[in-house]
Formats: C-alpha cells, sequence, structure tokens
C-alpha cells in the first residue's frame, strides 16, 4: 500500500499534471505546425524550385537497376536531405512559435514589482557620514579658489606655516662658505 499511496501522491503534484498537459498539448501544436509546413511553406518552396517536392531531394550515390523488362532489379541507394531539411523547418517554425508564446506568456505573468524594503539603519548613517565629507570636501575647495591663505588652514589641521626655500643666489655670485679676506 506504501507505494500505491507515493504514487498517488507523486501524481497528484501540481508539476507532473503541468507537464502531462503540456505535452498533450505540444503534442496537438506540433501537428498544427506539421499541417502549416505541409501544405504553405513547402508547397510554395516546390514551386520556387520548379515543381519538386523537398521531400523528394536527395543526391542518388548508386541508380537502381533495371532488367530487360524494365522491373527494378536492386534498389537506388540516395542520400534523401530533402525529408531532414522539411523536419528542420518544422522544428524551426515550433520552436519560433513556442518562443513567442513564452515571450507573451511571461510578458502577462510578470508580477508586479514590491515596493522597496526599508532601508537598513547603519546604510543611512554611513550614507549620511558620506554627504558630510562630501560637503566639508567641496566647502573646502571652493575656500581655495577664495582665500588661498584660508586654504592652507582647511588643508593643514595642524595649522603651521610652512617654511620658506631660500632666496635664489644672483648670477655670479660665489656660493663658497669660507669668509672672503
Amino acid at each position: 500500500m506504501g507505494m500505491i499511496s507515493e504514487f498517488k501522491e507523486f501524481i497528484a503534484r501540481g508539476n507532473v499534471v503541468d507537464l502531462a498537459t503540456a505535452v498533450v498539448i505540444g503534442g496537438a501544436f506540433g501537428k498544427i505546425v506539421t499541417a502549416l509546413v505541409d501544405g504553405v511553406v513547402m508547397p510554395t518552396i516546390g514551386f520556387i524550385t520548379g515543381g519538386v517536392s523537398v521531400t523528394d531531394w536527395k543526391y542518388v550515390l548508386k541508380p537502381s537497376q533495371l532488367d530487360a523488362a524494365g522491373k527494378e532489379v536492386a534498389a537506388e541507394v540516395a542520400i534523401k536531405y530533402g525529408a531532414f531539411l522539411q523536419t528542420a523547418i518544422d522544428f524551426v517554425l515550433i520552436a519560433f512559435v513556442i518562443f513567442i508564446f513564452l515571450k507573451a506568456y511571461n510578458k502577462v505573468r510578470k508580477p508586479a514589482d514590491a515596493a522597496p524594503a526599508a532601508t537598513p539603519e547603519d546604510v543611512l548613517l554611513l550614507r549620511e557620514i558620506r554627504d558630510s565629507l562630501k560637503k566639508q570636501a567641496s566647502r573646502a575647495r571652493s575656500i581655495e579658489g577664495r582665500h588661498p591663505v584660508a586654504a592652507f588652514f582647511v588643508s593643514n589641521p595642524d595649522r603651521s606655516w610652512p617654511t620658506r626655500p631660500p632666496p635664489p643666489t644672483p648670477i655670479g655670485a660665489t656660493t663658497s662658505t669660507t669668509p672672503a679676506p
């Protein structure tokens, strides 16, 4: 009895039922697309190619052999690529229509955007600190352009004056450190 109840539970799941429904609808849809390809697409291609049916396209490797009476003794050996081409066109059309269907389904099924979650307190504090630092940096840049001395103090918190380099030595002057006699 345990196995039967497990089987019932497995079958009753929504995924299995959905899958079974999809297989049945897919089979019916495949027949519709096959009828479209056989009845519309392939005759159009056959008309363009001179009245030859696409399923009859083949590459003969060895022709059939006939006896004197005209009866076939040996069948022809041929690669029938027309049947493959028709099946490939069936597949591409089915895949394209399913793609279009799923694209429309996903657009309809897309849930509405939920309201954004509340921002945590630590993130709010970090944003406040970042904004305060940006404000201080922009204030320092604006002071630098208008008041060079004030800019020095804003950029040097220890407030020490810079030392000046010695003035340049005039051309032709001696640079010796020994006193002249």
